[in-house]
């Protein structure tokens, strides 16, 4: 259930012998953390599916992320690395990163309502949203929480709260490059017809952009975001240096350096075939570099906003099987790990495929043949599957199905499919001598509190209504 020991990833490209051994060394993590989970408590018969976080993985994670744009950019280069917060809303992980040197980027008030609870600085949060009103951005101006304005309407507010009271945030205008999709284009943001940002190659839109730059100084910064899995790291380079050259081609016009800070998003896809990170950070900076060097030549300060490949690798759902059952002589895992911790696989399957490993009873790696199986979870409709036709150790009844990298976009966004409660997550690291030490990240949910959140306490609300001319 380790990574192999090899030179090159899922798709032929080379991958960083350092690399190679931080797979390897997560893979050991993740295996002792699950022994560990089953031996304290935290799954068993009482508790058949929890969320594991890898804070080892995370705080590496971060620190490479950091390192990467520090070996490209000049020293004393203002440089903001936002956590895309809709990738793992958790308190505890925003404030882990923040701690590690990583801020936040919101999408909503409760976004920014986590992000202040973690304590992130005001001055280290980005609030960009194609929907934000008039209160968000009041509250956004109020204190000085940088923001990028997704079209001319927005702008347009945004002009009459920057007259009515000055304000310390670092503004901007969201663009779309509109250089075409990767393959999953509900993640592709840079579409001809994407919602995000002002249409860069519709009829005038570029002269709209350029003008409202110069009738506005307070217009400082620039942002545009090519899309997120499934856009291939060249695609993403593309969309920088189009962004890139926009705000040439803006301070040119301005006679002087207006736009001083590039938004440039996040994006860079995770490696869901095999434990290895690929690609890096490292190369994605290398790449930026390389096409595009003048964002680094010390012009610009930079902002970005990862998500998905901060996470993902560091996160485990690992649910216990019920039932192990066969039909149509195909075997069937029956676990508690489905449609509520893993939406976008279950309903999307070929997009957001994961890797399934499998542990005994007692949380320790499966050994065994490899039997084709499907991985199922527990919600009453058919394709409430984790994995078909996977190749895996037979998973019996007692037994643990792990599905892998799923540290962003899955436990942490839970799907209330059948009122299934949402499953506890755990932080875990190293206790000092030998073990493995947990923390609580969010409490399991309990029953009674699915009842309160369905309207429990407003149980005759509806009964007690009268319809007109019903007396």
């Amino acid at each position: 259930m380790y990574a192999r020991r090899t030179r090159r990833d899922t798709r032929g490209e080379a991958v960083e012998p350092d690399l190679d051994r931080e797979a390897r060394e997560r893979a050991a993590r993740r295996d002792e953390a699950v022994r560990a989970a089953v031996e304290q408590g935290l799954l068993g018969p009482d508790a058949a599916v929890a969320g594991l976080l890898d804070v080892t993985g995370i705080r590496a994670s971060a620190a490479a992320l950091r390192a990467a744009f520090d070996a490209v950019v000049p020293p004393g280069t203002p440089v903001l690395h936002a956590f895309a917060v809709k990738a793992t809303p958790l308190v505890p992980v925003l404030r882990l990163l923040s701690e590690a040197g990583i801020g936040a980027e919101v999408a909503s008030p409760g976004e920014l309502a986590l992000a202040r609870a973690a304590g992130v600085p005001t001055a280290r949060t980005v609030l960009d949203s194609p929907a934000k009103t008039p209160a968000e951005l009041r509250e956004a101006l109020t204190l000085g929480i940088a923001v990028n304005a997704d079209n001319p309407q927005e702008l347009h507010r945004l002009d009459a709260l920057v007259r009515s009271a000055p304000t310390r945030s670092p503004l901007g205008l969201r663009v779309n490059p509109q250089i075409g999709g990767g393959s999953i284009g509900a993640t592709s943001t840079a579409t001809e017809t994407s919602k995000f940002g002002v249409a860069l190659r519709d009829e005038g839109a570029r002269e709209w952009v350029v003008r409202a730059y110069l009738d506005r100084p307070w217009l400082t910064r620039l942002h545009a975001h090519t899309g997120s899995q499934g856009i291939p790291p060249a695609l993403l380079a593309r969309g920088v240096a189009e962004t890139y050259a926009l705000a040439q081609e803006i301070n040119e016009r301005a006679g002087r350096r207006q736009i001083d800070t590039l938004d440039i998003g996040g994006g860079l896809p995770v490696n869901f075939a095999a434990e290895a990170t690929a690609p890096s950070y490292a190369q994605y900076a290398r790449l930026l570099a390389e096409r595009v060097p003048g964002l680094f030549d010390g012009r610009y300060g930079l902002v970005t906003e990862f998500g998905r490949s901060l996470l993902a690798k560091h996160g485990t759902v690992v649910a216990r099987v019920e039932y192990a059952k066969s039909a149509g002589g195909r075997r069937i895992a029956v676990t508690h790990a489905g449609v509520q911790v893993a939406t976008r696989t279950v309903y999307a399957p070929g997009a957001w495929p994961l890797r399934i490993a499998a542990y005994d009873a007692k949380g320790r790696p499966k050994p065994g043949p490899e039997v084709v199986q499907d991985v199922a979870g527990p919600a009453c409709f058919s394709g409430d599957l984790l994995a078909e036709g996977r190749a895996l150790p037979l998973l019996e009844q007692g037994d643990y199905a792990a599905a892998l990298d799923t540290g962003a976009y899955c436990f942490a966004h839970h799907y209330a499919y059948n009122s299934l409660v949402r499953p506890g997550i755990y932080g875990f690291a190293p206790d000092g001598s030998g073990g493995v030490a947990f923390a609580a990240v969010r409490e399991p949910q309990t029953v009674a509190e699915v009842v309160a959140e369905s309207g429990g306490a407003h149980a005759d609300a509806l009964t007690t209504l009268w319809a007109p001319g019903s007396r």
